[in-house]
C-alpha cells in the first residue's frame, strides 16, 4: 500500500511514518522542515517539502496515493482563530478536495479529545458527547476540520478519524518538555488537590490504531474513535515520575484551583496587552486540564478497530525521558 502522510516532521506523523515503514507500507511523507524528516527519508521514505495551505501542492502529493494519514496542523491555546482555521480547517479542506480528485480511497484523519474539554471533570466520556460550545480555537477547529473529512463521505472517500488522549513517547514535544522547563524554573505546582486522573497514549498503541485505521472495512468506516491506554492515572504521579527520571525535584507545592485561575486570567490579560501579544506562562485552560478528571472511553475503538493498548504508559514514559537525555544531554 502506497501512503501519504502529512506533518511527518512532527511527533505524531513522524513516529507513524516510521513505524508504516517498519510494516512494508510504501510512504511518501510531507512537512514544512526538511531536518524533521531525515530519519525517514534514510529508511526510504518519499519527501515533498511544503506547506499543505497551498492547495496545488496537496494535489500533488495525493497523486498516486491510495491512503492518507492526516497528521498535520496548528497545536496549541495562544494565538486568533484565523491562525488555528488556516492550519486546521482549511489545510484539511485541501487534502479532502486532493484525496477526491486524485481518487484516494481512505483518509484517515487525526483529530483531538480537545472537542470534549470545557475546564469541568469528565470521566469515560464517548465520541458524541460533544459540547455545545468549545472552550477554545483549537478544539472547535479540530470538530471543523473532521466535519469536513465526514462530508466527504458522500463522494466516496472512505474515512476515519481518531482523537488520541495526551500521547507520549520519544519524540513528544508537548506533554512533558513544558512541564519540565516550568519545573527548574520552580513555577510548576500541583493544582488542587492532585489526585485528578486522566488519560495518556503510548504513541506505539497509536500507531496500531492508526494502521488499523488503513486497514478495517464495513462498518468500521465513516467513525471517530477515542484513543488512549484505557487506564486512567493520576497526573501528577505521572508528571513526578518523569522528574524523578530526569533528576528533577517532584513536584510538592499545592496551589488551590481558584488562585491558579485567576493568575492565568491575570497573565492572560497582560499578555493580550503587550505588544506581539507574547504567549503567557499560564492558561486558565491549562490550569483546568491539569486539576480535572479527564477520561476517554474506547469500547468502540475496541469493537471497530480491533483496538487493544498492549504497550504500557510506564514504557512511553521511560522511552520519552531516555530520549529526552540523549537530546538535552548532561542538563536533561
Amino acid at each position: 500500500m502506497r501512503i501519504l502522510v502529512t506533518g511527518a516532521s512532527g511527533f505524531i506523523g513522524g513516529r507513524f511514518a516510521r513505524f508504516a515503514l517498519e510494516q512494508g507500507l510504501d510512504v511518501r511523507v510531507n512537512g514544512r522542515r526538511a531536518e524533521g524528516v531525515q530519519h525517514l527519508i534514510k529508511r526510504g521514505a518519499e519527501f515533498v517539502q511544503g506547506d499543505l495551505g497551498d492547495a496545488e501542492l496537496a494535489q500533488a502529493l495525493c497523486r498516486d496515493v491510495e491512503a492518507v494519514v492526516h497528521c498535520a496542523g496548528a497545536v496549541g491555546v495562544w494565538g486568533d482563530y484565523a491562525h488555528f482555521h488556516q492550519a486546521n480547517v482549511t489545510v484539511t479542506e485541501n487534502v479532502v478536495d486532493a484525496c477526491l480528485k486524485q481518487k484516494v480511497r481512505r483518509l484517515v484523519h487525526l483529530s483531538s479529545p480537545s472537542i470534549y474539554f470545557d475546564g469541568k471533570s469528565h470521566v469515560d466520556i464517548r465520541e458524541e458527547q460533544v459540547p455545545k460550545r468549545f472552550s477554545d480555537h483549537y478544539g472547535k477547529t479540530k470538530y471543523l476540520a473532521e466535519q469536513q473529512v465526514f462530508a466527504a463521505q458522500e463522494f466516496g472517500l472512505e474515512v476515519i478519524a481518531l482523537r488520541p488522549r495526551f500521547v507520549t513517547g520519544a519524540g513528544d514535544t508537548s506533554i512533558f518538555p513544558r512541564l519540565i522547563g516550568m519545573q527548574r524554573k520552580g513555577r510548576l505546582a500541583i493544582i488542587g488537590n492532585g489526585l485528578n486522573k486522566v488519560d495518556f497514549t503510548n504513541v506505539h498503541n497509536l500507531n496500531d490504531a492508526l494502521l488499523s485505521s488503513l486497514q478495517v472495512g464495513g462498518a468500521a468506516l465513516g467513525q471517530v474513535y477515542n484513543i488512549s491506554n484505557g487506564a486512567p492515572v493520576p497526573l501528577w504521579d505521572v508528571v513526578n515520575y518523569v522528574l524523578r527520571r530526569l533528576e528533577l525535584p517532584p513536584v510538592t507545592r499545592h496551589v488551590p484551583f481558584p488562585l491558579a485561575y485567576a493568575a492565568a486570567t491575570l497573565n492572560e490579560g497582560v499578555c493580550r496587552m503587550l505588544p506581539g501579544r507574547p504567549e503567557p506562562s499560564l492558561f486558565r485552560l491549562g490550569v483546568a486540564v491539569m486539576a480535572r478528571d479527564f477520561s476517554l472511553n474506547i469500547d468502540r475503538a475496541r469493537e471497530y478497530l480491533g483496538y487493544e493498548p498492549r504497550a504500557s504508559l510506564w514504557d512511553a514514559l521511560d522511552e520519552f525521558c531516555t530520549w529526552w537525555q540523549a537530546q538535552m544531554g548532561p542538563q536533561a
